[in-house]
């Protein structure tokens, strides 16, 4: 599919939101990702990067992270990106979806923060309790994190173990319907806490 670029915007530290045009037959769900493809050096490479608007309209967001250190030659072409870029991509992809639960337990890092939101918004809105795990010590999103904590949500930010912000958003996490969003040390700290069934939990690891 074939996209342009409406806006770019920082949203924490090495971190912005990047809205882009809806395609005519795109249909996803907040959770769900897509694979940005570029050209580089005659090869096509591609890089998977979620949803993180809670609606989907003409315009649909991406949060993505930049390792300042990394470098590569995607990052920096998602760096140099400006309003109406064209970009081409595939998707969606993937069942980290909201289906109706009324209980919901959200655990995120890095640019997992922006389907962490995404997800916690339509839950709220649906009538859920929702409870957020934001491991980190500089957030992104904090002003979608605030309204969710003004909303109702249960919201916790902190570089400590995710089961200390799990037995403060969620004392019974075991009846709750379990969303991961994270890179591999986070997804492992969080299938390794008690009372949280990967089988059931919908992870999305971001390597």
């Amino acid at each position: 599919m074939e996209t342009t670029v409406h806006s770019i915007t920082s949203v924490g530290p090495d971190t912005v939101a990047v809205e882009l045009a809806t395609p005519a037959g795109f249909d996803a769900s907040p959770g769900q990702f897509v694979k940005l493809l570029f050209e580089i050096d005659g090869e096509t490479v591609g890089r998977f990067y979620t949803i993180s608007s809670s609606v989907i309209t003409e315009r649909f967001e991406l949060t993505i992270g930049f390792d300042p250190e990394a470098g590569g030659a995607v990052t920096e072409r998602l760096q140099a990106l400006d309003e109406g870029a064209p970009l081409t991509f595939e998707g969606p992809f993937g069942n980290s979806t909201y289906e109706g639960a009324s209980e919901v337990l959200i655990l995120a890092g890095g640019p997992g923060v922006g389907p962490a939101v995404a997800i916690a918004e339509v839950a709220l809105a649906g009538g859920a309790d929702v409870g957020v795990v934001y491991q980190t010590a500089d957030p992104a999103h904090r002003d979608r994190l605030d309204a969710l904590a003004e909303a109702g949500a249960a919201v916790w930010i902190d570089a400590a173990p995710l089961s200390e912000g799990i037995a403060t958003v969620s004392p019974s996490p075991g009846t709750a319907q379990v969303f991961v969003f994270g890179f591999a040390d986070l997804v492992a700290e969080a299938t390794a806490v008690d009372m949280i069934d990967p089988s059931t939990a919908k992870i999305e690891n971001f390597g």
